[in-house]
Order: structure tokens, then sequence, then C-alpha cells
């Protein structure tokens, strides 16, 4: 239970608190074991992992005798008292891989990708695409701009960046051919109708268009939320934008999905309003098409219909 990762957006650490609270070893195998003996246990272990599956330990050393600091752990950047080890983590799902019965163990929990990214080996990395992704990997990146991110409390979207191409040279490396499903979240405090349309453009670079898509309501008792009513960063007392309108939320989550036939009007009128028409076009990085306008239907000329001929009495039609 618990996370020490901080995301403004959510209330995971107000009920669950930002200790970390884990189960030992034994407990955890013990009960894998009683899964195996079940009559309809097909070998899969579905998920090993808390809240943020690779939190298994105190945030620092600090933390254990004086408990949590004022601190964010991870973002903008790991506190330089952060400790990063998945060793414990690793130990657990080796135990697990190597029960009897056990074809594979799964992670279907959200990895926090720049905890991963700021573990100086990468063992663990490794054997998560090697044994541990159930053809798809849950991350949660979020938003692509900095300067949204600053206000989610998350990293800077260049560890995503690093983290996106490690896996994918770790796949490529194990001949898996596995995927990562990124969460993102539209209409965040902070997040303007261009910064919407700049992760609309890096989500049709990588070709990924989500399935699904969060739009941001506010919930009890997180920081996000109280931007979202104040329009001020509590932290610095500064202002905020908000898009509270829900015209324009609805133009933000529409960015996400650019290609729905049911999101053109919603995201061809943001790109108006933003002035991106340069997103309106054929090119392979605009987001959509120009508005196709049919003209009037001429008639060929017999010249070019070597398929017809008169029939009797040239009123009849034949077809060679």
């Amino acid at each position: 239970r618990g996370c020490f990762g901080g995301c403004n957006f959510c209330s995971l650490a107000f009920h669950q608190g930002r200790m970390i609270s884990t189960r030992s070893h034994d407990s955890v195998v013990d009960e894998a074991k009683k899964l195996t003996v079940m009559p309809d246990f097909k070998g899969y272990i579905h998920d090993v992992g808390g809240p943020t599956a690779n939190f298994r330990s105190t945030s620092c050393e600090a933390q254990k005798e004086r408990g949590m600091c004022k601190k964010n752990c991870l973002s903008p950047t790991p506190c330089k008292n952060l400790y990063v080890d998945h060793t414990d983590y690793l130990t657990l799902l080796r135990k697990l891989r190597a029960l009897p019965k056990v074809k594979r163990v799964f992670i279907r929990s959200g990895v926090r990708f720049d905890y991963v990214m700021a573990d100086k080996s990468d063992e663990f990395f490794r054997e998560l695409v090697q044994y541990h992704v159930s053809g798809q990997l849950k991350v949660a990146p979020e938003h692509a701009c900095d300067s949204v991110l600053k206000y989610m409390n998350k990293p800077r979207f260049d560890v995503y960046r690093r983290f996106y191409k490690k896996f994918f040279e770790l796949d490529a490396q194990y001949n898996k051919n596995q995927f990562l499903v990124p969460y993102f979240i539209s209409s965040h405090p902070g997040c303007t109708l261009r910064d919407a349309i700049k992760l609309a453009e890096y989500l049709n670079s990588i070709g990924h268009m989500p399935e699904q898509v969060q739009d941001f309501y506010p919930t009890p008792g997180t920081i996000a939320t109280c931007m979202y009513y104040t329009g001020l960063d509590p932290n610095t007392m500064e202002s905020v934008y908000v898009p509270r309108e829900p015209h324009e939320k609805a133009m933000q989550r529409a960015l996400l999905q650019w290609r729905r036939p049911e999101c053109r009007a919603l995201v061809l009128e943001a790109l108006k309003t933003a002035g991106r028409q340069d997103l309106i076009g054929n090119a392979k990085r605009c987001l959509i098409r120009p508005d196709k306008t049919p003209g009037p239907r001429r008639k060929a000329p017999d010249a070019a219909r070597p398929f017809e001929k008169k029939g009797k009495g040239g009123k009849g039609r034949g077809r060679r």
C-alpha cells in the first residue's frame, strides 16, 4: 500500500499514505502456491504489485526514523536521498516464477517509469521486458509538455522518451513484439489548447492513438483540484490557467483521439482556434485532412467510354 510518487491529480497518498507498506515474500509465495492447486488455475499469475508495482521499500533511509519529509521524492527530478533499488521486488518475482505449475508472472499494475530510469542497474528493466509483460505494459507519462507536467508534479517528458527508447530496444533484443500503453490526461490545470495540440502531435509522430482518454475532473483532497477551483498553484501562489469551459474540455479531449470521425469537427475547431491550420492537410504530420468539397460531375465524352456501344436503332446500350 501507499505511494511516494506525489502526482498532483492523485489522492492515493492521502488515503494510503506516502510510506510504502509491503507484504513479506513468504506471504505472497504462500498465496501463489494456493492458487496453483486450484482446479481452474491455468499457470498465469496476472499481477504482482501494489498501486505502483515497483515501489516496495521506503523512499529513503531517513524516512525510517523521521517519517516523510515535505520534499517530492521523484518530481521534477529524483531527490538526492532517494533510495532506488529493485532487488527485493526482483527476488520476489523470481521466487514466483520458480513455482511448479506457474507458466508466467505478469505485472499489470502501473510501473513508475522514472523510478525505473533512476535505477543505475538495468537488471529489473531487462527482466521486466523479458518475463513480466503480458503483451502490453501500462505507464503514465500523462502529457508531453513540460509546462503541464510541472503542474501535474510529473517528471520532464525527456525521461519518458528515454524509457520508451530503452523499452523497445530491449523488446527487440528479446524478440518479444510487446507494446507500451501510455496514459494521458486532457484539460488538466495548466494545460492550454496549444498544449493539447502538442500532445496530439507527439502521439501522431509515434503512430499511437489512445483507446481511452481521461479528461481531468476535480477529486477531493488533491492539489490539482485546489488549482482547478482557485486558479492558483498552492505551492507558489501564482496564477494557473484552468480549462473549465465544457466546450474547451471537449476539444482538448477530442485532440487525443483525432482520427475518430466523431471527433473531426471538434479537432478542426481546436486547430483553427489555436491558429494551427498547418496541421490540416495531407502531410504525415497533419492531424486531419482538408474538407473534400466535390464539384459537379461532368459527363465523359463518348471517346472515353470504350465499353459502350449503340444497339439497334441507335437507342439501346450494350456492354462488351
